[in-house]
């Protein structure tokens, strides 16, 4: 069926995975009436409406064309391997390993043999984080219709020296129509990743155990003795006070530690400075502030990298991967105004990021 009876004007904006139409709806189907409203349903693609001053649009896309083919092969034995490092990694922070027997490939197997449980207590949940990360990346592109790729991971030396990880990410392939689609793609993954990191760092909580009298704080040990000293968030704070109660120092289940680094993540990436998730969230919710609101932030984590040298490095990295510029690339209609709803998701965003946030993650 038709849509052109129900419109007053319409620009086309064919792009090389979707074609976009801004549409302006007449006033009295603007409604809807229970016409358009028949006649969405049977458009092949997705629709959203938006209230602007010269009245309600229509925001129509549907693709064109069929999807790039992707590399599932890579996928898989990047997973694969990623898999098989974090458990490798979660071997030995629960001790069940040593660290030489980590690092050397002629005992991997039987390494992974008699370290197997104490390994994937740790990288079963920690990959189950990221994927629900990404996952909520991906799902709320593809119900845009957006070219996105599945997640790629990245394998990562184990401890001590690492997790095993360095993450995952997807590859956006296209431009966004507006500032609510990035502002929903970009806030999706950090609240999908925190619904699973939360009740892990809560069961791992509850199978720490008590550390020694004069300790304090969270400690990671290996078989040989301890290795970090991981530093409070709000929500570590409160989980840890929930599941122990008043328990000066705590030696981290594998789970806690992946629920920890969970949250970590969930905080790098709710950074509000260049394309980070929190990036993105900015620009949508305040496009004309972002640059010197991140570029604020990064004179803000040098400060902090006198307290935690962990921020200095994050902050290069930052650097590099945006190649020296901070600011953030436009979407196809910088015009459109950010539907009022919305705003609950932006300073739910902030509110995520501060709750998230540590100041000293990493101590001796």
């Amino acid at each position: 069926m038709s849509l052109t009876r129900f419109l007053v004007a319409w620009r086309t904006t064919p792009l090389r995975d979707r074609e976009v139409i801004d549409a302006l709806v007449h006033p009295s189907h603007a409604g809807p009436s229970a016409e358009l409203s028949q006649a969405l349903k049977a458009w092949r693609g997705s629709h959203y409406w938006s209230d602007e001053p010269d009245g309600r649009h229509l925001v129509l896309t549907h693709p064109t064309g069929p999807r790039a083919s992707e590399q599932w092969g890579l996928h898989a034995l990047l997973f694969a391997v990623t898999l098989f490092t974090t458990t490798l990694g979660g071997a030995v922070l629960s001790g069940t390993i040593g660290v030489d027997d980590a690092f050397a490939p002629r005992h991997w197997v039987d390494a992974i043999l008699n370290g197997w449980t104490g390994g994937l207590s740790f990288s079963l949940p920690l990959l189950a984080i990221l994927l629900c990360h990404e996952l909520g990346h991906y799902l709320t592109a593809r119900r845009y219709h957006l070219d996105v790729s599945p997640p790629y991971f990245i394998p990562g030396p184990p401890a001590p020296f690492g997790i095993g990880t360095m993450g995952a990410f997807i590859r956006l392939r296209t431009i966004l129509t507006d500032r609510r689609q990035l502002l929903d793609v970009g806030a999706a993954g950090p609240f999908a990743g925190f619904l699973v990191a939360l009740p892990v760092l809560s069961i791992g909580f509850a199978l720490s155990r008590p550390a020694e009298s004069g300790s304090s704080g969270m400690e990671v040990w290996l078989r040989d003795g301890p290795l970090w000293q991981l530093g409070d968030s709000i929500v570590t704070l409160v989980a840890r006070r929930l599941a122990l109660g008043d328990t000066a120092g705590v030696i981290l289940h594998p789970m806690a530690i992946a629920g920890w680094f969970g949250m970590f993540v969930t905080a790098l990436n709710l950074m509000p400075m260049a394309q980070l998730d929190g990036g993105h969230i900015l620009y949508a919710a305040a496009p004309r502030r972002h640059e010197w609101i991140g570029r604020a932030f990064w004179v803000t984590l040098m400060v902090l990298g006198w307290f935690s040298r962990q921020w200095l490095v994050w902050g290069v990295l930052v650097l590099l991967l945006s190649r020296g510029r901070l600011a953030h690339p436009p979407v196809l209609d910088a015009y459109r105004p950010l539907p009022p709803a919305r705003a609950w998701l932006a300073w739910a965003s902030l509110a995520l990021f501060v709750a998230t946030f540590t100041p000293v993650p990493l101590g001796p």
